[in-house]
């Protein structure tokens, strides 16, 4: 059995700590100067020692208070704000998810609509990444990252597959009629060195040197190649609208694996409801995205 926690005299004592006064501890907690007071006081008697030094102006701390203060801070803190998550008679749980920006934008955030509604207590948090995640670190409860799948530390379902082709604005694939054409032509490159080396040897042409500007997203490389600057090599499946509308264009049908989109979670971290309804829903719509 849990013993018998002096609620009100460790509240008392936080206020006043936070505050160094009685006077401002009791206008926070609406109770009198008086009642703080008595409430400290009867803290400091229940475990035999100081926790202020009452001054002519104010209070200052002893070490014994100074140890309990950030103690009892994140205990009240972390009720608070479970208790904040209590809205309208439902516990709203939160969950914060790292996503690479090209699977965010090109992928995720069309089907956020329907994990919403399915799913209207989750209180989904997304923070977009360039791939380079530290789950721990930023307190991650999943990360989707681009990859084979071999992160240290973590747990990793596959979702989609996504192999990369060249894509560029119809005028640049105008002047396109064969793979060597390449040579005339300004190739965006990505921070995956090979991606282009690796689609030569694909194509059957030989390689050849690749100078053009270097992105860290997948998304803004292929913002540039929409905007004329030259040719991408990126996950077709990612950019499916801007190829329906015809803002892209794929001068040819050759494609290269590079690598899969995965959902990633810490190994040995609990799972919580909403991170098993979030990887259910996912995977299920993945599935699904990959069928057809």
């Amino acid at each position: 059995m849990r013993p018998y926690l002096p609620l009100n005299a460790l509240r008392a004592f936080e206020s006043s700590a936070r505050h160094l006064s009685f006077t401002r501890a009791a206008l926070e907690l609406n109770v009198t100067q008086a009642a703080v007071s008595q409430q400290v006081r009867s803290l400091e008697e229940r475990l035999g020692t100081a926790l202020f030094k009452r001054l002519p102006r104010g209070l200052a701390m002893t070490d014994e208070g100074l140890a309990l203060r950030p103690v009892l801070s994140d205990a009240f803190d972390r009720i608070e704000t479970v208790l904040k998550q209590f809205d309208g008679g439902h516990f709203h749980e939160v969950l914060t998810v790292g996503v690479v920006g090209t699977f965010a934008v090109g992928w995720l955030m069309p089907r956020l609509k329907s994990f919403r509604e399915a799913h209207p207590f989750v209180e989904l948090r997304l923070l977009t990444n360039n791939n380079l995640v530290d789950l721990a670190t930023e307190g991650l409860d999943f990360a989707i990252r681009f990859g084979d799948g071999t992160w240290p530390g973590s747990l990793a379902t596959r979702l989609l597959d996504a192999p990369l082709a060249l894509l560029c604005t119809p005028e640049i694939a105008a002047r396109l009629t064969r793979a060597d054409d390449l040579a005339n032509e300004t190739l965006l490159r990505s921070y995956r060195v090979d991606d282009w080396m690796n689609w030569f040897a694909a194509a059957g042409i030989a390689p050849r040197p690749v100078r053009g500007p270097v992105f860290d997203s997948s998304r803004l490389m292929v913002e540039a190649a929409m905007q004329g600057a030259g040719i991408a090599l990126a996950p077709t499946l990612m950019f499916e609208h801007e190829i329906n509308t015809g803002r892209l264009v794929r001068p040819f049908a050759v494609e290269v694996h590079a690598g899969s989109y995965w959902l990633t979670c810490l190994k040995g971290k609990p799972m919580t409801p909403a991170m098993v309804l979030f990887s259910q829903w996912i995977v299920k719509e993945a599935g699904a995205s990959a069928q057809g």
